[in-house]
């Protein structure tokens, strides 16, 4: 982003002593009428300072944490614009599960008023897909892939499209859908509002509103990585082969709803069927199960027919489950960023919850870029002698010698030496390299005694006995005949 833009970009702030309410944003009595039957009363940070700005016609880039309402802070602002200038709504979101939420939220507030919507997600049919198009739906909530299968199919135009919205940019950019988004906001109308939503705000973000967005505002209700106040977090420090035990002693310990977060799609195959096998009410939920699959793996989670859901990433974002008690990371995340999403699935809408994480001694990077991003120390419970173990090693270091074990699990002696004069030193200790004298045997190595046994056999070798083997230059079938010599020429 250039300079004028950051200057002429305006970055509001929210206070805590300011309690405004729904109808003090400029909102529409239908809309409030519509809140009131949802029972919200007031708005949340973000919602209190992007709706105003929204329904104005403003870009927006709102950067909040997760579990914070960014989906009614963008969806009750476009119910408004598409009421008075008409057109089409289009919301882009990085996973199906994201974008089914984010429809399912958008119909509470729009389907008492007869707003019609269509889901373009992968993995699901076509046919019913262009069923709803064909009754020209207001808002279209779509996934990035699929939403251009569409557009090369044509079966889906851009042209009608005066509100866009990209929820949670940043993951759709660490997914690799930077080219489909590219693409994508290429083929938009140049008159349009755009709204950029995210939990962070990473350099690839700016290069799109630079390119993209006419002089967004920034709307930060909390610091980048900023996690609920609500949430209790505690890290274990475990072996790595250790992990399922203490996960069956924390989930003994809490009855409520336990969301588990497994690094690989393997790992939580296998963590479900052991959790299974003791009788745990377990489901799992990846991107290698097909969409009725996970529908069906998250309708039973939310109404409490399996108490764990074991997940990837996957579910980090858009996951709207009320009273989740507990979140587990069974391994620490390969992003430090999706730390903050996945512990944001507890303590939702204002209430509170607990978060584990289990790490072995080797990741104490990993915790370190955690706490810095979140700015905030983490409990440690260590369960390994991690500090201890440390110390002693360093502390026997400062002694001449160190005694540790080899891979053969002989000890050897490490001495304050350089690896030259080392060198040098075993080099020195080695014995002269010895010529073998002509008449020296060379060297055979010793047969084992049946090999021995099978060499001295009399049908070793062509595998029958020497009185009946053939002689040299005999055919295996006719006469014995002389072997053939080169032709001489000489007369």
């Amino acid at each position: 982003m250039t300079k004028n833009d950051d200057a002429q970009r305006q970055t509001l702030a929210f206070s805590e002593k300011e309690k405004p309410a729904f109808a003090d944003l400029g909102i529409s009595n239908s809309i409030l009428e519509i809140l009131k039957k949802l029972n919200l009363e007031s708005p949340t940070p973000i919602q209190a300072k992007t709706i105003p700005a929204a329904i104005s016609g403003q870009d927006i880039i709102g950067i909040a944490q997760t579990g914070t309402g960014k989906t009614f802070a963008f969806g009750i602002p476009m119910l408004e614009r598409l009421g008075k200038l008409k057109g089409q709504g289009l919301i882009i979101a990085p996973t199906r599960e994201l974008a089914l939420q984010v429809e399912e939220s958008i119909k509470k507030l729009g389907q008492p008023l007869g707003l019609r919507t269509a889901v373009l997600i992968g993995g699901e049919s076509l046919d019913r897909q262009l069923f709803h198009l064909r009754k020209k739906p207001h808002i279209v909530v779509a996934t990035p892939g699929r939403l251009i299968d569409h557009l090369k199919r044509h079966t889906f135009k851009l042209d009608q499209v005066n509100t866009l919205v990209l929820d949670e940019a940043d993951m759709m950019l660490d997914m690799g859908f930077a080219p489909q988004i590219k693409e994508i906001l290429d083929q938009m109308p140049a008159a349009r509002q755009t709204m950029l939503f995210s939990a962070t705000m990473p350099a690839a973000i700016v290069k799109i509103a630079a390119n993209y967005m006419k002089l967004p505002i920034s709307i930060e209700v909390a610091p980048q990585g900023t996690t609920a106040a609500q949430i209790d977090q505690e890290i274990f420090i475990i072996r790595g082969d250790e992990r399922f035990e203490h996960l069956v002693k924390v989930l003994a310990t809490y009855s409520g709803s336990v969301l588990v977060f497994v690094r690989t799609k393997h790992g939580v195959k296998t963590l479900t069927m052991k959790l299974k096998a003791l009788g745990q009410r377990a489901t799992e939920i990846h991107s290698n199960l097909s969409l009725s699959r996970r529908r069906a793996a998250l309708d039973a989670f939310k109404s409490q027919r399996e108490r764990i859901l074991v997940a990837t990433d996957v579910a980090a974002r858009g996951l709207d489950v009320n009273g989740i008690e507990l979140v587990v990371n069974y391994n620490l995340p390969d992003n430090s960023e999706d730390y903050v999403h996945r512990i944001g699935r507890t303590a939702r809408a204002g209430k509170s919850g607990k978060a584990i994480s289990f790490a072995t001694m080797d990741e104490r990077k990993e915790i370190m870029a955690i706490e810095k991003l979140i700015n905030k120390s983490i409990k440690r419970t260590e369960f390994v002698a991690f500090s201890k173990e440390r110390a002693a090693v360093s502390g026997s270091n400062n002694s001449s010698q160190v005694r540790r074990k080899s891979f053969s699990g002989k000890p050897f002696v490490s001495h304050k030496t350089g690896g030259a004069q080392q060198f040098r030193s075993r080099s020195a200790e080695a014995k002269p390299f010895r010529e073998r004298s002509a008449d020296a045997k060379p060297f055979r190595p010793k047969l084992s005694a049946s090999a021995a046994a099978r060499r001295s056999h009399p049908t070793s070798g062509s595998g029958r006995p020497a009185a009946n083997r053939r002689p040299t230059g005999q055919p295996f079938f006719g006469k014995a005949v002389a072997p053939k010599f080169k032709r001489s020429f000489a007369k």
